[in-house]
Order: C-alpha cells, then structure tokens, then sequence
C-alpha cells in the first residue's frame, strides 16, 4: 500500500494544533525552551510543532506521546489542546 501524504485537512489540523500550543504558552508565561525542555524534546522540534510544520510546505505529524508532554506541561488536557473537529484520516474517508 502507498503512504499517504497529508492532506489540506491534515495541513489546517497541524496549524491549528500549532496555535493552541502557542497561545496556551503564552498564557501562561512559558518560553519556548522551558515548554520543549519540559516536555522532554528539543527546542527546534517544539518550534516547529509550534509553527504546524515539519519542514517548509510539510504539516507536522507529532507523536501522541509528544502531544500528551505538552499538554502536561501546560497543565490541559488533550480536549483543550487538540482542535476539533479532527481530520478524517481513515483510507477513503468511510
């Protein structure tokens, strides 16, 4: 079977996951190095989470176990972090 790549959906989802990482951040007066150190993950890495992107043109695909540090650290659940509604990523949309 051939991967998939991401769609438009999946893009939008990684930016909007990016921006409730971000403004919860900065609501509660974290730096980017404290969140990432934190949360046991580079600084680059949690910037890029941070922007939704991977590489230029790529939407970021981080791991659950990624989103679930975060979220810890910024002291939310994953309802309060993850967008909803969330993208259908079932082979042909069932």
């Amino acid at each position: 079977m051939a991967k998939q790549r991401p769609s438009g959906e999946w893009t939008q989802f990684a930016r909007e996951l990016g921006a409730n990482i971000h403004r919860l951040r900065i609501d509660r007066g974290f730096t980017q190095e404290q969140v990432a150190y934190s949360a046991g993950m580079t600084r680059y890495t949690f910037q890029k989470f941070e922007k939704g992107e991977s590489m230029p043109g790529s939407p970021a695909n981080p791991s659950l176990r990624n989103v679930m540090a975060i979220a810890q650290v910024l002291g939310v659940t994953l309802d309060e972090l993850v967008p909803t509604p969330w993208p259908d990523l079932r082979a042909g949309g069932i």
